[in-house]
């Protein structure tokens, strides 16, 4: 241990350029030289190595440190787009109920001079074809005394103006709120069947801009609401148009088999229908030969 320490005393002092050997001491032999030259060597070597992995590791942490914070940012950037989106659709959801609301208010204000004609329900051999786009029937006939009363005619023709202009968001707002007000009208059939109109619209557009999944969603809600038809108001003249879209949404999906099951009832219930022709074709069409 004194070897030691008198030999690193030794080291100091030679390298700092103080003495000679044989002014540090008088003992020192060369062989004690030649071994702190090693020692000092080896000791530098190591210091520098040591040295070297200490940076290299700095590097790479520095390194990983910036990818993750590089990870973190595009994360952090997605999650920003998601949220404008949805921000934006909500802004654009909010527009429209207030127009409808809007609309609504302005029509409940409005005095209206002729009274609306009466909607008989027809026969299913009466009813028109699935393309025809009509809309509703034009009031008719007489004057009734001014009143402020929302009338059932004034939601649907409002409803169906915007079906028309393609605000379907809107017109299945409009539909919803006549079902609700008046469940019993005459109308209330065309009004359900416009909704599922809607919702196959709104399908449609989400297929063309490459959304399969509120596609999927879309023409999965249209086919609940074309059911509706059916199923709650089985003598409207929309019955055997709301059958057809069914199958024709159902194909959309994948489910041929049951597309063909809705096909045969409406070419059974309904056979004098135009949609009973065209059902038959689609038959034809899936039924191998």
């Amino acid at each position: 241990m004194a070897r030691g320490r008198c030999a690193l005393l030794l080291a100091v002092l030679l390298l700092g350029g103080c003495a000679s050997v044989q002014d540090v001491t008088g003992v020192a032999t060369q062989q004690d030289l030649v071994q702190l030259r090693t020692d000092v060597t080896i000791a530098q070597q190591r210091a520098q190595r040591a040295l070297g992995e200490a940076e290299a590791a700095l590097a790479q942490a520095q390194r990983r440190e910036r990818e993750r914070d590089g990870e973190a940012e595009r994360r952090l950037a997605a999650l920003a787009e998601r949220v404008d989106a949805l921000t934006s659709s909500l802004t654009t959801l909010s527009g429209q109920l207030d127009e409808l609301n809007s609309r609504v208010d302005a029509l409940s204000r409005q005095p209206r001079a002729a009274a609306p004609a009466p909607t008989a329900t027809r026969s299913p051999s009466a009813v028109p074809a699935v393309p025809a786009a009509a809309a509703p029937p034009p009031a008719a006939g007489g004057n009734r005394p001014t009143t402020n009363a929302l009338q059932p005619q004034d939601i649907y023709q409002a409803a169906y103006l915007d079906f028309s202009k393609g605000s379907y968001a809107l017109a299945i707002a409009g539909f919803r709120e006549f079902l609700r007000r008046f469940p019993d009208q005459a109308l209330a059939g065309a009004a359900q069947y416009w909704i599922g109109e809607a919702h196959f619209s709104l399908a449609r557009g989400y297929t063309n801009a490459g959304q399969s999944q509120p596609a999927t969603e879309a023409l999965e809600q249209a086919v609940q609401e074309f059911r509706k038809v059916l199923a709650n108001y089985p003598r409207s003249d929309k019955a055997p148009a709301s059958l057809y879209k069914e199958a024709l949404v159902l194909l959309e999906l994948k489910q041929p088999a049951v597309a063909e099951q809705r096909l045969q009832y409406l070419v059974e219930t309904f056979p004098q229908s135009e949609e009973s022709a065209l059902a038959r074709e689609r038959l034809a069409a899936l039924r191998p030969r």
